[in-house]
């Protein structure tokens, strides 16, 4: 099969959601890209593992990169797609269909239609991004071929209800010890329990307020929260360790050493390692050419707290947004679905911006 880059974006949204592509097997559905891209003759193609490159290369002044990645968290039970009716509006139901195959199958369409664009243009669909980062087909491409970024602007086609989010909270993984003496439970006395030594940890995480901070005139909220606890060795044994995984999402203006500092001092006295951390990306919203994109699709840009793949390019020094079909509440939900009407709206968006028109 050769996917119809002539459908609706709709329809294509249909067939690449109903090619199952859970990360580490997106080689399916990224040969089916590769070859509908290689059929058109305005772009250059670049296959890097399982992540496609198309671009055109036109000589215009200015060029953007967009971006979507192909794969899904695990199916249960929502593939094949269906059409649903939410108060009175058409849906389309299904694994990826909002994170983010509607905006994938946006960009497809594009690609293959738009060949004399204002600008020009390199496409990238990547692999596993919703598993570890060493895996990331983006950060592999970034380290293989760092000369495909280079760019004015870069739009990553996440979900964002169909508006424009620019940038993104950093997000840090902690995790906070206590530590006790093993005895039997009969003589508890013995020991010391290091699950009861943690309840101020979890008292501090109860009381803990969010900040909102605005950065560039857009509005994030922070939040600090406990994700995960392990403790214990048997039902007749005093635990000697308790470890509490805690989830630091902080706003673009705060470094990763900030974010480090405040997670350190809300835990002061606790034994503290941080096991994983990814800055944010500011909105990036003051060049020219992201004001232009803001006015042409909406004009108005919001806050993203969840933490994406823009983060890689405004390290590379490109302002980068998401923007893209589907309630980012329904990401990973086996109810997953996205409104019809608003994959029509993006892909009017995009391409009103790439062409004037």
């Amino acid at each position: 099969m050769v996917l119809d880059l002539t459908a609706s974006a709709t329809d294509i949204t249909r067939v690449i959601c109903d090619i199952p592509s859970v990360s580490g097997t997106e080689v399916r559905l990224a040969d089916e890209i590769e070859q509908a891209m290689r059929l058109q003759p305005h772009l250059e193609v670049i296959r890097h593992g399982n992540t496609v490159v198309a671009r055109t290369n036109l000589g215009r002044a200015q060029r953007v990169v967009i971006a979507g990645h192909i794969d899904t968290v695990p199916i249960n039970g929502n593939v094949p797609t269906r059409d649903v009716e939410l108060n009175g509006e058409p849906h389309l139901w299904g694994r990826g269909t909002v994170d983010m195959k509607a905006g994938v199958a946006v960009q497809l369409k594009l690609a293959a239609e738009l060949t004399d664009p204002i600008v020009d243009i390199t496409w990238m669909w990547y692999d596993n991004e919703e598993v570890a980062e060493s895996l990331n087909g983006l950060k592999l491409l970034a380290e293989a071929r760092p000369d495909l970024f280079a760019a004015d602007f870069a739009i990553l086609g996440e979900p964002s209800d169909g508006r424009v989010e620019g940038g993104c909270n950093g997000t840090m993984r902690a995790v906070v010890r206590t530590r006790g003496v093993r005895a039997h439970s009969a003589r508890s006395w013995v020991g010391e329990n290091a699950i009861h030594a943690a309840a101020p940890i979890l008292s501090r995480l109860a009381e803990y307020r969010a900040r909102e901070i605005d950065v560039e005139g857009l509005g994030y909220r922070e939040g600090l929260n406990a994700v995960a606890i392990r403790g214990g060795i048997a039902g007749n044994v005093i635990p000697d360790l308790c470890e509490v995984e805690v989830n630091y999402r902080f706003a673009p203006s705060r470094t990763v050493a900030d974010a480090e500092a405040h997670v350190r001092a809300a835990f002061d006295g606790f034994e503290v390692e941080i096991t994983d951390a990814a800055a944010g990306a500011r909105p990036g919203l003051d060049a020219p050419i992201a004001q232009r994109f803001v006015a042409a699709v909406g004009g108005e840009a919001h806050a993203k707290y969840g933490w994406t793949d823009v983060a890689r390019f405004s390290a590379m020094g490109v302002p980068a947004v998401n923007y893209g079909p589907g309630d980012p509440h329904l990401a990973h939900h086996d109810e997953e679905r996205v409104p019809l009407a608003q994959i029509e709206a993006v892909e009017h968006g995009l391409r009103a911006w790439l062409t004037a028109s």
